[in-house]
């Protein structure tokens, strides 16, 4: 049996760093990244991580359980997986980050901050899924999976990276079965691994966020069923369970509040919750020279922050769209 997350946490290696039982074989690749192969064929590549905030540890927990019952046999495998933990330093000392947020590094963003190991495993990792990746044919999949800093009115929801051609619709459904809240469209590129694994590798892309951070041992993982169910079906290749609950609201990104200076003036209170609804003409953030009052009748504010670095988002605007929107961006 493997048991990644406690090798991470421990900073040990295996024994063996590849093996194969009747039914697939593995491979280590690094400190928290696991390729996993079916002994027969496969017709999807899956990238599944979490962890790239070392104190998001619900997602990390769920992935771990998913890699022990793939080895024991409880689930079988029917993909060719690889399974990645992103910042284990940061797992480690339970923070999010140790000098810099690593999903602000991806696509070479990397080499915008200070050198530091988090800006060197950024770079690794863009390597360890270029090569993956690499000369594929079967439907590329990676879900990078977080949860969030704050209390959230839609606590589960994903986000989905700009991109030219028109998002995966096997993607989406595994989205609405894992019983998603809300969905938000990117509309610019960034920094982000999901973002960078759809613009590099082609990959059907989305980050999920997925409740609230806690600590290890403190998550009651069947908050995390819908998403559980989801994962279970992908990499088993089963038919995906239906949803059970009302549909999936559709969100796409306006305009990201980008901190430009240290007077910059968020006037929102510590505890605003993601998805919190701002009429128009509320006037939201100042800095020298620039302001934004909401626009149009109905905003929602997602990730308000107003303690980033200079330069860095302090909050996303979105409006409500129509579903269709996800099928003409």
């Amino acid at each position: 049996m493997m048991d990644l997350l406690a090798l991470t946490l421990a900073g040990h290696t295996p024994d063996k760093s590849h093996g194969e039982n009747a039914t697939l074989h593995w491979q280590w690749l690094e400190e928290g990244v696991l390729e996993l192969s079916p002994q027969s064929g496969y017709r999807q590549a899956v990238v599944l991580s979490a962890g790239i905030h070392g104190n998001e540890t619900a997602p990390i927990e769920l992935l771990n359980r998913l890699v022990i019952e793939i080895f024991t046999g409880v689930r079988p495998l029917a993909v060719r997986l690889l399974v990645v933990l992103g910042n284990p330093p940061a797992m480690r000392a339970d923070k999010r980050y140790l000098a810099s947020d690593m999903n602000r590094m991806f696509g070479g963003r990397y080499s915008q901050f200070s050198p530091s190991d988090e800006t060197a495993r950024a770079q690794r990792l863009e390597q360890v899924i270029c090569n993956f990746f690499a000369g594929e044919r079967a439907t590329r999949f990676h879900l990078d999976l977080h949860t969030a800093i704050r209390e959230s009115y839609l606590p589960r929801f994903g986000i989905l990276p700009c991109q030219p051609e028109p998002y995966s619709a096997d993607m989406l459904a595994l989205l609405d079965a894992a019983e998603l809240d809300a969905m938000v469209i990117h509309r610019a590129p960034g920094g982000t691994f999901s973002h960078f694994s759809s613009e590099q590798a082609h990959a059907a892309s989305c980050t999920l966020e997925l409740g609230k951070a806690r600590p290890f041992g403190h998550n009651d993982l069947q908050q995390f069923a819908g998403i559980n169910r989801a994962l279970q079906a992908l990499v088993s290749a089963l038919p995906l369970p239906p949803r059970q609950q009302e549909p999936m609201r559709v969100f796409r990104v306006e305009q990201s509040l980008i901190k430009r200076s240290e007077a910059f003036k968020l006037y929102l209170s510590d505890d605003t919750a993601n998805f919190t609804a701002l009429p128009q003409g509320t006037l939201l953030c100042e800095q020298p020279g620039e302001s934004y009052r909401v626009k149009h009748e109905n905003e929602w504010i997602l990730f308000p922050n107003p303690n980033v670095a200079v330069g860095l988002r302090a909050g996303m605007m979105l409006t409500e769209v129509p579903r269709s929107t996800l099928f003409s961006e």
